[in-house]
Order: C-alpha cells, then structure tokens, then sequence
C-alpha cells in the first residue's frame, strides 16, 4: 500500500509524501481498501463515497497525450450553490487588448510590499500575456506577492494550468488530490480544473512568478540528440499521495473560466477526495535535479537546452509556451564568449530571476524582477558583462548560487497597463546598453 496523509481534522502532518515519475498511472489512498479493484466506476463505491472523473484532455486523445484520473470522495463537485460574478483587481486575462504590444525591451524592480490583507488570489498581478484562453492558445505571466492564508476558500482555473515559482517563502498547495510543498527554488504545477488553496511560511510574505498556459499542457522536451539522459528526468517529479478533509464546513469557491472570475459556496470542503487513481494530478519538481547540458569546447548551444517544460502548438518543434531556467552550472567553453549573446530571435521571453545573479545582468536584476524582450527584439549582455566576457581570462568557473527563470513562447506578448504604469518599471532599462563602445577600426 502506498503510504499516505490522510487527515480527517482541519490540519495536516508536516510529513508530507509524493508518487514519483511523471505522467504515471499513479494510484493512491487515505483509507485502506477505497481504490476499487479491476474497476473504474463501480455500482457502489466503498465507504459511501462518490466516484467522479477529471479529464484534462478529450476523451478520444491518444493514450501517451490522454489525461484523466478517477477521484473517490466525499460529496462530488456539484454540490454548491449558484455561481455569481466576483471581481481580481490585480488578475488579468486574455485577450491582451488593453495596450498594443510593444517592441521596447522591458524591465521591472521586484513587487513592492504587499498589502497586509493580500491573500494567494487578491496579491496576484498580471505582467503581460498572449491568446485567449477561449481559443486555449497562449499564457498568461503573473507575479504575485501576499502576506496572508485566506481561509475556507478554494481556487480552480478552467482556463489553463498554472506553473507556480516560489522566489520567496516555501508554499503549501492543498490540492483535492493531495498537499505538495515547494520552497524557492521548486516548482508548482496545478492542471487545469484541479481545486486547492494556498498557504506559505517561513518568511513575512511570499514572492513569485506564475505561468499561466491556455494551451496544451506542459510536458516534457523531446531530447533528440542528447540520448536518454539530460534535462529534466520523470522520476524526479513528484505528485501527492491522497489527503482529504472531512469537515462540514462552508467553503468559498473561486473559478476563473473564460477570462472572467466566479464565485460560489460549498457546505462542505472540496478537498474531500479519500482516494484517486490516473495520471491527471498536480506535480512539483526540485530545480537542483535538472541535468544541465553544455559545451565542454567552444562556443554554446541554444538556450533551449534549458528547457524543463513545454506547452507544444500545432506547428511542430515551436512552443505555445516553454519554462526554460539557467540554473547553477559549469562554464568551460574555451575560446568563447561565454553569457547569452546578442540576439534578436522569433520567439518573446518574459524572464524572472529566483536568486543570486544571472551572468548577463550582474546589475538591475535583482531576484524578484522581471524583464520582457519580445520576437525580433534586440538583447543581450550589458556593457558590464560583455566587458568583463570579453576580456576575462577563461579558465574553468563555476556559476554557483545563481537561479533565474524565463517563460518563453512563439506567440508575442502584449504588456497590461498596470505592468507600462508600474512605478517599480526601469524607465531606463535601455541604458545598460547605452555604454557599448564602438571598438572597429576598419
């Protein structure tokens, strides 16, 4: 039997435990002998319970892209009263009409303080975005920064999945499938339609960057060339084993569906799944574990070797939406000019940055901050690090306490008012190329 947290008061144990291997069949009790055997849906489920799928893909999908888990708990999702309309100042949604799109290069200071009353739904703010969650193509890119638990309430997105990057604080996901803990440094996927709320601790408010994809969900690269080993590993993703709260107790239910936000009420938690089985679960996966690639000779490969996840589209090798890091790693490459080049390229990247430096920004970019360099762009190194790329000596070196992030895709994004009017934007982003010299003397 797989161990479990089942808890059937209002709190859970610290020890929380995980099924590992992405996109497993996975199967997974509170209570011994729920998961019926041989059978999905059977006349009477044990214990009293209800049994209720959650697909995530359509019902024909092939099977390797077929996602659906069978969830046995114990009052089922329909049981809430009428939905009414309900208001996120600070959450956006497409279509990202508000402003046009811009080719300026753009960069963003960290969110400043949150409100004292700012909750994991009320401190969330949209930076930029592409699509339209009704056509389920493109992403939204969140920060978000709060300070306090916002107690009997649940969330659920029918627009997309969401990849939560905790910068600040370790955060608690109490998921109808089970809890999962991620702290600075981990990452967070909630499937689309998967219920749970938000808690954190370990520091006076939380910080971080959320993705939030309309299109296909996120998955792991192809490796081509690379073999059978590199990257992101399966085994090294982890998913709840069950937890359920058993208590009548008034819940508030907030969905997002369609670009606009509702809201109902439930006379008995919704995380009251005893057992699941599937392959449609939340995830986390630990940043450490990426197996980076690299030159052990000249030059660098493109920075898609930094891809951990990707949402595909319809045009084969192009990403909807990609979640790409540039983790602590070795730099060897001899005769090479070593940080990310100058380049201009078809895809727009929206970037973040979880702690310590990243090699082409030593200054202005700060963890917490955000930058924005969308298709055909110009970007690069700043006059500080191409100098001292250019002229360092290269022996061996070792990027250690460094972690930034970039949510990259083949759509352009379109910057929200709140983003352009923020007074924490650097107005004077471009001058950290204002200084490259002109060194040709043809």
């Amino acid at each position: 039997m797989i161990p479990s947290i089942g808890n059937e008061g209002d709190r859970v144990d610290k020890k929380v435990e995980y099924l590992s291997g992405y996109g497993n069949q996975f199967a997974t009790e509170a209570v011994t002998g729920t998961l019926p055997v041989g059978r999905n849906s059977p006349q009477k489920v044990a214990h009293g319970l209800y049994a209720e799928q959650l697909t995530g893909s359509s019902f024909t999908a092939p099977r390797p892209e077929n996602l659906r888990s069978w969830l046995y708990r114990i009052l089922p999702s329909v049981a809430h009263a009428p939905f009414q309309s309900f208001k996120l100042a600070g959450w956006q949604s497409g279509p990202f009409n508000e402003l046009p799109p811009t080719p300026e290069q753009l960069r963003w200071d960290p969110l400043p303080d949150s409100a004292e009353s700012s909750d994991y739904l009320t401190g969330v703010v949209t930076y930029a975005g592409n699509g339209n969650p009704c056509e389920r193509k493109g992403c939204a890119v969140h920060l978000f920064a709060f300070k306090k638990a916002r107690p009997n309430s649940v969330f659920y997105n029918a627009d997309g999945e969401m990849l939560y990057v905790p910068q600040q604080g370790t955060l608690n996901f109490f998921t109808e499938m089970g809890i999962l803990t991620a702290a600075p440094g981990e990452i967070v996927v909630i499937p689309r339609g998967v219920k749970f709320r938000l808690e954190f601790e370990g520091a006076r408010e939380a910080r971080g960057y959320i993705c939030e994809n309309y299109g296909q969900p996120m998955r792991l690269p192809g490796l081509g060339p690379i073999g059978a080993n590199g990257l992101a590993n399966p085994r090294d993703f982890l998913s709840p084993v069950a937890w359920f709260e058993n208590k009548k107790n008034k819940t508030e239910i907030i969905a997002k569906f369609q670009g606009h936000f509702w809201k109902t009420e439930s006379e008995y938690s919704p995380l009251n799944v005893v057992a699941w089985h599937g392959n449609y679960a939340p995830y986390k996966y630990d940043l450490a574990r990426f197996n980076t690639i690299g030159t052990v000779s000249f030059d660098h490969p493109d920075p898609s070797i930094f891809t951990v996840l990707t949402s595909p589209c319809e045009i084969p090798g192009t990403a909807n939406v990609e979640f790409v890091i540039f983790p602590p790693r070795w730099m060897v490459g001899e005769n090479t000019f070593r940080p990310p080049y100058y380049h201009r390229n078809i895809m727009s990247e929206f970037m973040g940055c979880v702690r310590g430096v990243y090699d082409a920004k030593p200054e202005g970019f700060a963890p917490g901050a955000a930058s924005l360099h969308n298709c055909m762009s110009g970007h690069g190194p700043d006059e500080q690090a191409f100098t001292a790329a250019s002229e360092s000596q290269l022996a061996p070196k070792y990027l250690g306490d460094t972690l930034s992030i970039m949510f990259e895709s083949s759509l352009v994004f379109a910057p929200t008012a709140y983003a352009m009017g923020a007074k924490h934007r650097q107005k004077n982003y471009l001058d950290c190329w204002s200084k490259l010299p002109v060194h040709f003397k043809g």
